[in-house]
């Protein structure tokens, strides 16, 4: 022990490179200001016959810059423009998900997922005259499968599935949109089923935008089901990669019992194994005539592009798709939870154990409330769970996080046990600190110091196009109201201590469903099996004309920017010869640094559980708990790690607090105290 404490204090005067970077002088954070209507402003365009007149709504305080246009057919555009580099990531959603799927055929919002990637008539085939009427017929045969209930009839009618389709794939080509996708240079090209909302995933470059208008507009124009019948195996297997992951499990048992009426738990995002056996084209094809219509979809862009621009070339790729009226979902409503309810799942992982609360949803106040409280139990520093549990190693490791929807949120909180202890102790340990935190046990300066940790995340996730997309994205599925969303933080700062502690008093009772999650054998497990499946041939190097006009389209060439290291990165030395690099964040008001040492574990093995023993140590005049709450007050936050050949000792957070972390973090580097039981603890967690 005396050793590794040893350790720890000789790296300080180790020769060190720093890294750092300084911080603007301009900042994101806001004086809280009553809600401003969204101002909306007029964009008069300039098209050379006639004059067209595109609104965008602006927003007051908005850190995004974000427009939110509204074309004539109901589709929404989200756009924020940051140029950092010449990339733009691409959302399309539309606001419908696994809770939209009919009773009877669950799944089908993930099966539609798959399926649109397959291509139109126009790309994905060699003759769509030819292929349609085959997939006419296999759409038939899946009708008529699905309403068969003798086993040797089905076994029959999927056999002529098999075989159209092997004639149906004779006309297909395969991969057509990856390889479009491709070509323009995109990254992350994916897409994503949810409980109430499906998106459709790019990042692709600037000057790539009327390449991908073109191909998405076409995506979503006229989807053709091709290829259907292997595309079941790779759901099938998604399904069975589900039911064994104990996860999954545990998380599919705890919606069911939290939501006995509802969709969130009366089915699942993947479906049901009898539905999975059973799908219907027709209604595949009904689901997406519903949901994905204009009027319920979305594009958000942010990134490196000409708002003026894009919109016109979105108007003119996807403003003639029809809208329609879109059904209402009126969510049920759910009985009162009066005591525990109470699941076991088993599986072969480590042991854990979950609580889950329900509460109201994303439009009701419990909403802010239960995501602000939730960061009083756990905010990965200085929350109840953190300290008393966490810090304190009193279980492996303990959690929280809320979980907003739409119609119903809920507060979840997890524990693993250590070796010895069981479920229902650890569950027990989660409880106390719900009624520690009922007793309004916890400090004042921790309401601020959290308002003030959200906005560092906030701004953190704004240095990223995929974070500030995300914000848009959230604000479209959630049916938020945008300038409500920009004034969440204000919200925030209003809350109080006594309205906490009112909130968890009213709502956290014996109301709550907790899943064990057991070592053991799942003797109730059950597998997707894999109808007899001939595999098909389809055209791989073939080449629809429309691909070949996507690959023929030559952009204009994204002009390279280079940078002048002597120039762009400041380089001087302090004492000992010390050299130091930075460069001044033009961004935003945060902050990172890094101590860099040219030694890792190949240097000494035992650096990494230094790193690790040094998380649990406080100062001559801190305690561990209490350098977590300084660190928290001030936004900022001090972790290290290391790899073969380095060590690197990393403080970030808010610019502002740049010189008192700094302090705080060479009072634990150079004053360290060992402590022989949080080191017993460590190891025996080890």
């Amino acid at each position: 022990m005396k050793r590794i404490a040893r350790y720890l204090l000789l790296l300080v005067f180790a020769t060190a490179i720093i890294v750092a970077c300084k911080t603007s002088k301009k900042t994101t954070a806001q004086t809280p200001t009553p809600p401003i209507a969204p101002i909306v402003e007029k964009v008069v365009e300039a098209p050379k016959d006639v004059p067209k007149v595109y609104t965008y709504e602006s927003f007051a305080n908005d850190p995004l810059n974000a427009r939110i246009y509204t074309l004539a057919n109901g589709l929404k555009v989200y756009m924020t423009v940051y140029k950092d580099a010449p990339r733009i990531q691409t959302y399309i959603a539309t606001k419908a998900g696994s809770k939209n799927d009919p009773a009877d055929a669950t799944g089908l919002a993930h099966y539609l997922e798959h399926m649109l990637f397959k291509g139109t008539d126009k790309y994905g085939t060699l003759d769509w005259a030819k292929e349609k009427p085959e997939l006419d017929k296999i759409e038939v045969m899946y009708e008529l499968y699905r309403n068969t209930k003798d086993a040797t009839q089905r076994k029959a009618i999927y056999h002529q599935i098999d075989s159209i389709s092997g004639v149906a794939a004779k006309y297909a080509i395969a991969n057509e949109y990856d390889k479009m996708i491709s070509a323009m240079g995109a990254k992350g090209n994916n897409a994503y089923t949810s409980f109430e909302q499906t998106v459709y995933v790019n990042d692709i470059p600037s000057n790539q935008l009327n390449n991908w208008l073109t191909l998405e507009s076409e995506r979503f124009r006229h989807p053709v089901l091709r290829i259907f019948h292997t595309e079941l195996e790779a759901v099938y297997e998604e399904k069975n990669i589900g039911l064994d992951n104990d996860g999954s499990k545990s998380f599919e048992i705890m919606f069911a019992n939290l939501f006995k009426k509802h969709t969130y738990g009366t089915q699942t995002t993947i479906g049901t194994i009898e539905h999975l056996k059973n799908p219907s084209l027709v209604k595949i094809k009904n689901y997406y005539d519903t949901y994905y219509v204009p009027n319920n979809m979305a594009i958000v862009m942010s990134g490196d592009f000409n708002p003026d621009d894009a919109i016109k070339m979105i108007d003119a790729k996807f403003g003639s798709l029809p809208s329609k009226p879109v059904p209402v979902y009126t969510p049920a409503i759910e009985d009162p939870i009066t005591e525990p309810r109470i699941a076991n799942v088993y599986g072969p992982d480590a042991e854990d154990v979950s609580i889950a609360y329900r509460l109201g949803g994303m439009k009701t106040a419990d909403a802010d409330m239960v995501s602000f409280l939730n960061k009083i139990l756990y905010n990965g520093t200085a929350g109840l769970l953190d300290l008393n549990l966490n810090q304190d190693q009193k279980v492996l490791e303990a959690y929280s996080f809320a979980y907003v929807l739409k119609d119903y949120s809920t507060l979840i909180l997890g524990a693993s046990p250590k070796e010895g202890q069981t479920l229902e102790q650890a569950k027990d340990l989660l409880l106390a600190q719900v009624e520690v935190l009922k007793k309004g046990n916890f400090p004042d300066w921790i309401l601020p110091a959290i308002t003030t940790d959200i906005k560092l995340q906030q701004t953190k996730n704004f240095e990223s196009n995929r974070g500030r997309a995300d914000m848009l994205l959230d604000a479209f599925t959630g049916d938020q109201d945008y300038q409500g969303r920009i004034n969440l933080m204000e919200r925030y700062s209003k809350i109080t201590k006594q309205q906490i502690v009112d909130f968890a008093n009213k709502n956290f009772g014996n109301n709550y469903v907790v899943v064990y999650k057991r070592t053991g054998e799942d003797k109730g497990v059950q597998k997707v099996e894999k109808p007899a499946i001939t595999p098909v041939e389809v055209n791989r190097d073939a080449q629809s004309p429309f691909l070949k006009n996507i690959m023929d389209a030559k952009p204009a060439e994204i002009e390279p920017v280079f940078l002048d290291y002597a120039k762009d990165i400041q380089q001087f030395t302090i004492k000992n010869n010390i050299p130091v690099y930075s460069k001044k964040n033009e961004i935003n008001s945060t902050f990172s640094m890094h101590y860099v040492y040219g030694m890792g574990s190949n240097n000494n093995k035992k650096l990494a559980v230094a790193i690790d023993y040094l998380q649990y140590l406080g100062t001559s005049k801190l305690s561990p708990a209490q350098v977590k709450q300084e660190f928290y007050k001030l936004g900022c936050s001090m972790e290290a790690y290391n790899t073969d050949d380095e060590l690197h000792i990393v403080l970030s957070g808010l610019g502002e607090n740049f010189a008192q972390a700094l302090d705080l973090m060479e009072q634990v580097l150079s004053d360290a105290k060992p402590d022989k039981q949080a080191l017993n603890d460590l190891v025996g967690n080890i």
